[in-house]
């Protein structure tokens, strides 16, 4: 199986990464396509930073930055995951065309979450939470962080399944730097064997993240902008792509798709 490719899109003012170059619905629209023309499987729609130390955004405001996109992408034969962890937002993007939800909370925080998948019967990224971005260090304490991260992840499998999702809806995600320090970053990638393992597909999402300028950081300790880690995040998809991986979420489209097609030509 090839790794698929989801290109991020941010309609944000404030991700860390890109926030507000794509902020009106013409530049989301057109970076959208660019992505889907480079050979995105998913363009990923988000309307809410998770960035270390975000605020969370009015749910209205969040439905009108997302909407709008997600209809004029799907419109536009692209296909559209959304980045929420609104049940409302995640409702009014599958209407609008939107085919896979991707909520990085896990269904931890939204409780109506797990009833709008099990209606619409769409795919659902489940990834590994433990708060939101406010605190995102906070609680980052594992005794062993890979067995931790497994065993949370079932916790909102059993949960999901309690609550009408079917099992074949649900893909994981070990949530690389949400309440994680560089090291258990690094160690969910090194064992990320022992995530696709369990029998769910799983997203990885490593694209610019501060581990990866951590790794980076010069003789001062600055790390690089995260704009300049694409070469970093790229290593990352070929980890991924060779533990079994069922995708990779990255900014840049293009030579991720590159790096994923030689990786399945080595097999």
């Amino acid at each position: 199986m090839t790794c698929r490719v989801m290109g991020i899109l941010n309609v944000t003012p404030d991700s860390f990464s890109d926030g507000g170059r794509y902020g009106s619905p013409e530049a989301a629209v057109a970076h959208g396509v660019q992505m889907a023309c480079s050979g995105a499987d998913y363009v990923d729609v988000g309307g809410e930073s998770t960035r270390p130390g975000a605020g969370r955004v009015d749910v209205d405001e969040e439905l009108a930055r997302v909407v709008p996109v997600v209809a004029e992408l799907t419109r536009r034969g692209v296909a559209v995951s959304v980045d929420t962890t609104r049940a409302r937002v995640a409702a009014a993007a599958v209407e609008a065309g939107a085919v896979l939800v991707n909520d990085v909370s896990g269904g931890l925080a939204d409780p109506d979450m797990a009833a709008v998948v099990a209606a619409t019967g769409v795919p659902w990224v489940l990834m590994h939470w433990r708060g939101h971005s406010a605190d995102m260090y906070a609680p980052a304490t594992y005794d062993d962080v890979v067995a931790d991260v497994r065993r949370e992840l079932l916790q909102r499998v059993d949960d999901a399944v309690s609550k009408g999702v079917a099992e074949r809806q649900i893909l994981l995600d070990p949530g690389l730097g949400f309440a994680k320090l560089p090291p258990h970053d690094l160690a969910l990638l090194r064992r990320l064997d022992q995530l696709v393992e369990l029998g769910f597909p799983v997203l990885v999402g490593a694209s610019r993240k501060r581990f990866l300028g951590a790794v980076l950081a010069g003789p001062d300790g600055e790390a690089p902008p995260a704009r300049e880690r694409d070469a970093a995040t790229l290593a990352t998809t070929v980890l991924a792509a060779r533990a079994g991986a069922w995708g990779v979420r990255v900014h840049e489209v293009a030579g991720t798709v590159d790096a994923v097609r030689v990786v399945a030509a080595v097999g």
